[in-house]
Formats: C-alpha cells, sequence, structure tokens
C-alpha cells in the first residue's frame, strides 16, 4: 500500500494532520465514491476549503474592489490584495506586485510574447522552444517568429524524453533572445532542470520563459532563488478555480514592457492625447478583477502548504512507481518518458493494438478517468511517432485503488480487442 506520514510546513514543522486527504475533503469524489479520477494534469477536483472560501466573498465580501470609498469595496480590496500574498508566499516570490494574475498560463504565455516579444525580438533574431513544449508555450512563440521574421529553433529531446542540454548550448547564441521550456511535460511528467537552462540563457542575455503549468501543484518552489524572468502558472490545476492563473515577471522587464491590454484600473491618467500606465501589478490587469478566483486560488495554496509539497511530491512518486510497475506487467503496454521516480505525476502509455480514445472509452465504462489524445503536445507526438498516448494523471487524493481500477481496466480492454 501507499504509505503516508505527518505532513510538514513550510519549514518542515509537524501540522499533526493526516499526511495525505481523503475524499471526504473533494464534494465531486465524495459524491461519487466509485470515481477514479486520474486526469489531475487537466484540471484538479476542488477541495471543499476552496469552494468554501470562494462562497464566503460572495457572500460577505463582493464589490469592486480599488473604485469604492465605501467599507465593502475596501474589503474586497483587501481581499484580492491578501490572495496575491498568500500566493506568492507559497511560491517563494517576496515582491508579490511581479506576480500577476491572469486567466491562466495560456494567458500568461501570450503576455509574454505579445507585450515583451513584439517590444524586443526583431527580424532575424532566434527564438528557442523544445520538443516537449505544449501548445501554449510553442504557438505563441511561432506566430512571433513568423509575424516579424524571426527564426523558431526547436530544440530536440533524448530517447527517454528529456530536453537535450548538449543541444540547447550549442544552437544557442548571439542572436537568441528566448529560451521558452516546460517545468514539467504536461505529457510525459520529465521535470527539466529550469536553473541549468536558464544559466545557459544567460551567457548569451536571452531571457527565460517557463511554463510551469504542471510543475506548481507538484513541486515545492522558490522562485526568487530559480532566477527564471517569467514563470506561468494556473489554479484549477493545483485545486484552485478555472479561469485564474499567474505570470511572476522579473521587475525590470515588467516595468518596461508595454501593457497587454488597456482599460479600467491599468491606467494612472488619461489625457486627451497620452495615457500613462499605473504601477505594478496593476498595469496588467485591466478591468475587474477576479476577486473570487484569487481568493479561492490562494486558499488552495493554504491547503497544500498545509500538507507540504515535500508529501505531495512522496505520495505522487510512490503512485507512479507502483503505476508504471503493474502497467508494465501488462503484455503489450509501453510507456513513455523518463523513470517512473524522476517524473512528476503522469504516467503516459500505449495499449498495442488498442487506439488510446477506444482505450479511454472502456476506461470511462468502469469509472476510471484518464485523457487520451495528443495532450495539446502534438510536436511531442510526432517526435514520440504516436499519433496519441493514454495518460494517467495522479494527485493528493488518489490511492492504490485507483492504480488497481486502471490495471484492471486496461486488461479488460485487451481481452474485448482480442
Amino acid at each position: 500500500m501507499i504509505t503516508t506520514r505527518p505532513a510538514t510546513g513550510d519549514r518542515g514543522r509537524a501540522t499533526g494532520e493526516p499526511a495525505l486527504v481523503g475524499r471526504s475533503d473533494f464534494p465531486l469524489l465524495a459524491a461519487f465514491p466509485d470515481l477514479h479520477y486520474l486526469d489531475s494534469a487537466a484540471t484538479t477536483q476542488k477541495p471543499r476549503a476552496v469552494l468554501d472560501a470562494m462562497t464566503q466573498y460572495y457572500s460577505h465580501d463582493n464589490a469592486n474592489p480599488h473604485r469604492g470609498a465605501y467599507a465593502l469595496s475596501a474589503r474586497a480590496t483587501e481581499r484580492y490584495h491578501e490572495a496575491r500574498e498568500r500566493i506568492a508566499r507559497f511560491v517563494g516570490v517576496r515582491d508579490s506586485a511581479r506576480l500577476i494574475f491572469t486567466r491562466g498560463t495560456t494567458e500568461s504565455l501570450n503576455l509574454v510574447a505579445t507585450a515583451w516579444g513584439r517590444q524586443n525580438v526583431r527580424a532575424g533574431d532566434e527564438i528557442i522552444v523544445t520538443g516537449l513544449e505544449h501548445h501554449a508555450n510553442f504557438v505563441p512563440w511561432q506566430q512571433l517568429a513568423l509575424s516579424i521574421g524571426a527564426s523558431l529553433r526547436i530544440c530536440r529531446i533524448t530517447s527517454d524524453g528529456r530536453i537535450d542540454l548538449d543541444e540547447l548550448r550549442s544552437m544557442t547564441g548571439s542572436r537568441t533572445k528566448v529560451i521558452a521550456f516546460g517545468h514539467v511535460s504536461n505529457a510525459l511528467g520529465t521535470i527539466n532542470p529550469v536553473s541549468e537552462i536558464a544559466a545557459i540563457a544567460r551567457t548569451v542575455g536571452a531571457i527565460t520563459v517557463v511554463d510551469g503549468a504542471q510543475s506548481a501543484p507538484h513541486l515545492a518552489l522558490d522562485l526568487d532563488s530559480l532566477n527564471v524572468d517569467f514563470f506561468a502558472f494556473s489554479g484549477h490545476k493545483m485545486l484552485g478555480p478555472m479561469g485564474c492563473g499567474v505570470l511572476v515577471g522579473r521587475r525590470d522587464l515588467l516595468e518596461t514592457m508595454q501593457p497587454y491590454q488597456s482599460g479600467g484600473d491599468m491606467i494612472e491618467y488619461v489625457g486627451d492625447e497620452r495615457t500613462t500606465w499605473n504601477v505594478l501589478p496593476h498595469k496588467f490587469e485591466a478591468g475587474t478583477p477576479n476577486v473570487a478566483d484569487a481568493v479561492g486560488f490562494a486558499a488552495a495554496c493554504d491547503y497544500l502548504g498545509a500538507i507540504g509539497m515535500d508529501v505531495v511530491r512522496d505520495h505522487e512518486r510512490q503512485l507512479m512507481v507502483l503505476a508504471s510497475e503493474r502497467l508494465l506487467a501488462v503484455p503489450g503496454v509501453r510507456i513513455y518518458g523518463p523513470p517512473a521516480a524522476e517524473r512528476s505525476g503522469v504516467v503516459s502509455f500505449t495499449v498495442a493494438d488498442i487506439h488510446p480514445h477506444d482505450l479511454a472509452t472502456i476506461l470511462d465504462e468502469t469509472g476510471v478517468c484518464v485523457r487520451a489524445g495528443h495532450h495539446c503536445a502534438q510536436p511531442l507526438m510526432r517526435r514520440l511517432d504516436v499519433p496519441a498516448t493514454a495518460r494517467a494523471s495522479f494527485y493528493i487524493y488518489n490511492t492504490e485503488a485507483d492504480i488497481d481500477a486502471l490495471v484492471a481496466g486496461v486488461e479488460r480492454a485487451k481481452e474485448l480487442f482480442g
């Protein structure tokens, strides 16, 4: 069985709470006791603490922040400010004004490609991405390169699904302006060496743009020490609500960038002929802010912090090893990516002669939820020479029983397909 141990707080202090959480904390999972939810890389289920925090805001603090002199508006402003501070602490950012709220990782990455990219990348410059990337950190750079005449270069991956660092070093040069890469692959679970890649970029004065959508939910982060230029992640992949994410950027870069959108709250002064911009973070947060979702996002960070990200990682690693061992014992199963103990909580696999979509449909009949397809990573699928894979992804509410159900479903699919 998967073992547990006492949870630790951010500094290793015992909290006295169980190491991991039961289904009763998650209303949807509690309502469907026979459901085996293995699609957390797409979105996680939401604990009651997050749902309650959002309900509490709407029930007691709801008003338009920043704009009202009355007490309720001031309270809404304070809830929004507190949410930013709590999320910043969770990921190790001391200067919370560098933390920009967006609709999610995709919008954060598009913000950088548009607001920084169009201001700093010129025809003939080079942008480097990798063969592992989610479309959200590939297509914006591809489109930028096409629109201005820059060159998009794709760093190859190794046979076990890692970024080829030797090739990355060899292809980085004086024309390189951007190295964009994922901290953790959503399709393979590969954990990339962020600090090493950032050091390569710094040798030529390039910026690093990191897709952290799959690392923030699973790994302890200290972004101030990671020394990257931009880091993006989403709330809904780490127990928070959909439609709320974050971009953390270097202050000097954010201050020199032009706003991504214009409108209310991101302005300082509007004249008839020119407009000046508000200070960070408001400069990049045009319009009425999504306060309730920011509050829910902060509650999710608090929930994970109470468990301890070291505990999250240990639990996930045990599940990964066990799932890989049991799946590989089924004839015809092939798993893609690094060894199980070296990955984040994703098992991407195929079963001989069964299309992943068919496999996912059969698994669904037994209450097992997995993702099947290219996982918004078509360049990676081409490099793996497969049209699609099935992907089981694990999180804090998963147990050995979910692995049992997954393997039993795979064996049933093999029987059905003969």
